[in-house]
């Protein structure tokens, strides 16, 4: 009975939710971006050969402008730029979402920690968060990933420990707040530990807190991935949006004018951090009214 209830509660939770963002009109467009943009890279293996990511025997000439047999044009190497587009979605939008959860992981973790114990811990735990906060993330990213051995794990790691601590900010903040309500009293009095307060009581508080930073994480992500890859500090053995804005350079495409090698992924990646950064938005709008009504 008791279980029944809470996923009734669920349900009407989850429903009001969509209720809410239904009304924001940019949410809806940038949801309807990621859900064709994440539908292309799930079918990649249907919508484009393996074998066009192979620089062996590609069927192309090399710098082929748009045409009836290549859309948008072919590489150096003549492989289709569109089939290197379509597998690229996969790598940027993977290494997006798992750099933005394991960073998110770390902020929570952190902020949730440091919220509930204080005292000189938590004093710490923020000394180090401040360290990291002051330090340019995208030189940290770019001097990890340059010690690190080269791949997407790498690159993933390097964008998690640069961009945790504003999550550790705030969910710190929420989390004191939480635990000055009387049912946090009430729940130690009752005889509940560290654990249970936090993983009972303060956890699902923050969480909504979660989900909008984790949106918006997101597209720092698949930014910060693109510009390590363009810089030649990616995994060189996948192809990602990133790395093709790398291939470009390196083939002289600014210079001689080859703008279908350069614009597809640029507006790619500028597409997908954008409707991330309104799904993100509309998230915290529904969660957080009071925002929502500010702006």
């Amino acid at each position: 009975m008791t279980s029944a209830l809470v996923w009734a509660r669920r349900r009407g939770s989850l429903a009001r939710f969509w209720r809410g963002y239904r009304e924001q009109r940019a949410g809806l467009w940038g949801l309807s971006v990621l859900l064709v943009i994440g539908a292309v890279a799930a079918a990649a293996p249907l919508l484009a050969s393996g074998d066009v990511r192979s620089v062996a025997d590609a069927p192309g000439g090399p710098m082929e402008a748009p045409s009836g047999a290549y859309w948008l044009g072919t590489d150096q190497f003549g492989r289709s730029l569109l089939g290197l587009l379509v597998w690229g979605a996969r790598v940027s939008l993977a290494v997006g979402l798992l750099a933005a959860a394991l960073s998110v992981a770390i902020g929570t973790l952190v902020g949730v920690v440091a919220g509930h114990y204080g005292g000189w811990f938590a004093t710490a735990l923020m000394r180090i968060t401040d360290w990291f906060l002051v330090m340019p993330a995208l030189v940290l990213a770019i001097v990890l990933a340059t010690v690190l051995s080269r791949g997407l794990w790498t690159v993933i790691l390097a964008i998690a420990v640069t961009s945790w601590p504003t999550t550790a900010r705030l969910v710190r903040a929420q989390t004191v707040a939480v635990e000055s309500r009387p049912y946090i009293e009430r729940a130690t009095a009752l005889g509940g530990g560290h654990r249970h307060i936090m993983t009972r009581h303060v956890l699902p508080q923050v969480m909504p807190l979660v989900l909008a930073q984790t949106t918006l994480g997101i597209s720092t992500a698949i930014l910060t991935e693109a510009t390590l890859a363009f810089l030649g500090l990616g995994d060189p053995s996948v192809v990602s949006w990133g790395g093709m804005l790398q291939d470009a350079r390196e083939a002289g495409a600014v210079s001689s004018g080859h703008w279908w090698y350069l614009a597809p992924p640029g507006i790619a990646i500028a597409s997908v951090a954008v409707a991330f950064t309104v799904c993100g938005r509309a998230v915290e709008s529904v969660l957080n009214p009071r925002l929502g009504a500010a702006r």
